[in-house]
């Protein structure tokens, strides 16, 4: 059920997958914003000017763009790792040291899910705007929501797999990037 071949891991892969290209989509559409942007802003002379509230488009897409990498970066185990103690204890015992940080994330992301929740409904609650574009910060915090809620899914079942894994003996993959 929890490997990555079941119908529950293609579908976290898959899930994990859209997340991360759409946030790829959006931090690619700020990218033209701060490019046209500065632009304007250096060819004031000649006419151009900048982009209207261009630090609030950014900051709005950043909060979406963050979260929609978290699902597949702890997906494919991309996280930054020091290891600098574990790598002298055996597979089974770095087995279970995967299940107990992978339980940590759960919970960590599970938590910010909760909070950033809270904070959409606050910010739509009190109508809460940015200031020069009046763009309802609800949606802004909307948007970290699902990246939040999509990597509570994604670490629930790469817990899943890690209780599977380490019950079953089998050593996990080794982390992205990371040698022998």
């Amino acid at each position: 059920m929890f490997q990555d071949t079941s119908l529950l891991g293609r579908s976290a892969h898959g899930l994990a997958r859209w997340t991360a290209l759409l946030g790829g989509f959006v931090l690619l559409a700020m990218i033209g914003i701060v490019v046209f942007s500065v632009v304007g802003r250096a060819f004031i002379w000649a006419g151009m000017k900048p982009i209207l509230g261009d630090y609030e488009l950014i900051s709005v897409g950043m909060g979406f763009a963050v979260f929609a990498f978290l699902p597949w970066a702890h997906l494919t185990r991309g996280h930054a790792l020091v290891s600098l103690v574990t790598d002298n204890f055996g597979d089974r015992a770095n087995m279970w040291i995967l299940v107990v940080t992978d339980l940590l994330m759960l919970l960590a992301s599970a938590f910010m899910a909760w909070r950033l929740w809270f904070g959409m409904l606050d910010k739509f609650n009190y109508r809460e705007t940015t200031i020069l574009l009046g763009l309802s910060m609800g949606w802004a915090y909307a948007a970290a929501v699902v990246g939040a809620v999509v990597m509570v899914i994604v670490s629930a079942y790469v817990l899943g797999r890690s209780i599977c894994d380490a019950i079953a003996g089998r050593v996990a993959p080794k982390h992205a990037g990371s040698e022998n």
